[in-house]
């Protein structure tokens, strides 16, 4: 779950209100034929950190190399850039979002806190800085704001698979279970391509000693394409289960 959650976090950076388009440069560097020897990763890292030398002022592609040094996990570096483009500009949308991110993974809680908090008066109500900070105070330790801000999250968007699967997973790391196992069908239930919830929600039924609900699960899985060496465990959990 946690594993899915960074990756729609970070799927989002691009596309918050003011984030500036990528500059004809980046778009030849993002579209160019990359060789299979090659990293495109740190291809595009490297003629963004090249381009810079001659535009250092550019917000654009300071977040660009920013984005490239966080899908790198170079958090350093990336906060180092969005710090920049953060004292050129202060209310950057996108230059918010991403190093409330940055610093959330480098356990810099409390300037993530910030930031967030920041982004949220620039756009009150916005989703994504609501989730990141929810998911920020659950992993400081903060509970009881972090149910609070889930769920005023899951009332202000019901149709969220997305919100249902954070409070899910909240739940299932304080032992939840019953609630965490509704909320993961839930997400399921709005969203039935996502094999992390349905996963999820097969662990959690094999946890619950739920037969009838697991099969139901596995099978999905594996009527999905799951392969059948990835759900070993699952089918020796479930065989396990005598009611």
């Amino acid at each position: 779950m946690k594993k899915f959650l960074l990756l729609y976090l970070l799927s989002v950076m691009g596309g918050l209100k003011g984030m500036a388009q990528m500059s004809s440069f980046n778009q030849r560097i993002q579209n160019q034929t990359v060789q299979p020897y090659r990293n495109p990763l740190r291809d595009s890292l490297a003629a963004a950190t090249e381009a810079l030398a001659y535009h250092p002022d550019s917000i654009d592609l300071r977040l660009k190399k920013s984005s490239w040094n966080i899908q790198l996990e170079q958090w350093e570096y990336a906060k180092d850039d969005l710090d920049k483009v953060l004292y050129i500009d202060p209310t950057n949308i996108a230059g918010l979002f991403y190093r409330a991110f940055v610093n959330d993974k480098m356990m810099r809680y409390n300037f993530a806190r910030l930031d967030y908090q920041n982004l949220l008066t620039l756009v009150p109500g916005n989703f994504e800085a609501q989730l990141g900070l929810a998911l920020l105070n659950q992993k400081d330790k903060h509970y009881t704001e972090a149910y609070d801000q889930i769920n005023m999250l899951i009332e202000a968007n019901p149709d969220s698979a997305v919100a249902f699967a954070a409070r899910a997973g909240m739940e299932k790391e304080r032992n939840m279970l019953e609630t965490a196992a509704y909320d993961y069908q839930r997400a399921y239930e709005l969203d039935t391509m996502n094999i992390d919830y349905l996963t999820n929600l097969l662990d959690l039924n094999l946890l619950l000693r739920r037969k009838k609900e697991s099969r139901e699960c596995l099978e999905a899985l594996m009527y999905k394409g799951v392969r059948p060496s990835a759900l070993k465990e699952f089918g020796i959990r479930l065989k396990k289960i005598k009611k």
